[in-house]
């Protein structure tokens, strides 16, 4: 695995390197989405005497979104163990390794609230435009988490793909899941899925959200699965942290979802 480019003097961490390309993928599949739904929100918009849409919107939404991503990210991570973080908090703030995917979620989440009421776009929309974007740019990190070996990988395997991380960030010399890769491809089929829907969603018009819980409940199954094969210490009833907070998203997609679909049916 190659942890660090040195570029000359530089010394770049592919991880970091990873993440700048997942976030602008991830623009540019939002802009994509935008553009074509555009025709779709801007006549209600100008019903109701709002500015017009910026042209840029994907962009905007990733830079500010992507960031508070991985603010969260990192500040779930270190908070997982407290008092490690509190006996000397500087140096896991700084790490250029330690990002916890809820985390990641929750910050992003917030962000994303923040600038749906900005745009002046229905929140639940907002989000369905948010989500293929979304999980094409998790997927692309996770190339990082490969690259690097930091220890996101699973448990040790006698499959013919399993990998080594001698030289990774958390090194093992025994062959292992590649866990990252298994999340590259799931998560991808995942952002295919929802684009998919969003597809059909402007040929019959349906309520708002609905993509949202799908990637709610579906990233929430991918990644309570995948823990199942990784190395995390288990924590809640034997679930690993990720594991629980996996619950939580599929449960909260699916009350999320039947709720939609209850107010569409009265």
């Amino acid at each position: 695995m190659i942890p660090f480019l040195h570029l000359g003097p530089l010394t770049v961490p592919t991880f970091g390197l990873m993440v700048a390309t997942g976030l602008l993928v991830a623009a540019y599949v939002l802009q994509a989405d935008f553009d074509r739904r555009r025709a779709a929100f801007e006549p209600a918009q100008k019903s109701k005497n709002t500015q017009p849409q910026r042209k840029d919107e994907g962009f905007l939404i990733i830079g500010i979104g992507g960031f508070a991503g991985l603010v969260g990210a990192r500040l779930y991570h270190v908070l997982e163990s407290p008092s490690e973080f509190f006996a000397d908090p500087w140096p896991p703030l700084f790490s250029r390794f330690g990002f916890a995917w809820f985390g990641g979620f929750l910050g992003g989440l917030i962000a994303l609230i923040i600038l749906a009421r900005y745009l002046k776009i229905p929140l639940l929309q907002f989000l369905d435009i948010c989500s293929p974007a979304a999980a094409v740019g998790y997927a692309i990190g996770r190339i990082g988490c490969l690259l690097s070996g930091d220890g996101d990988y699973g448990r040790a395997t006698s499959l013919p793909w399993g990998m080594s991380f001698p030289n990774g960030v958390v090194p093992t010399t025994d062959r292992v899941h590649p866990t990252p890769l298994y999340e590259f491809f799931i998560w991808l089929a995942i952002a295919a899925f929802l684009w998919h829907l969003g597809t059909r969603t402007l040929q019959e018009p349906e309520a708002g959200g609905q993509i949202f819980c799908g990637y709610l409940i579906l990233t929430g199954i991918a990644r309570f699965l995948i823990e199942i094969i990784r190395i995390n210490p288990r924590s809640f009833f034997g679930l690993s942290n990720a594991q629980a907070a996996s619950v939580v998203s599929i449960a909260a997609g699916a009350i999320l979802l039947w709720r939609i679909k209850s107010r569409k049916n009265t």
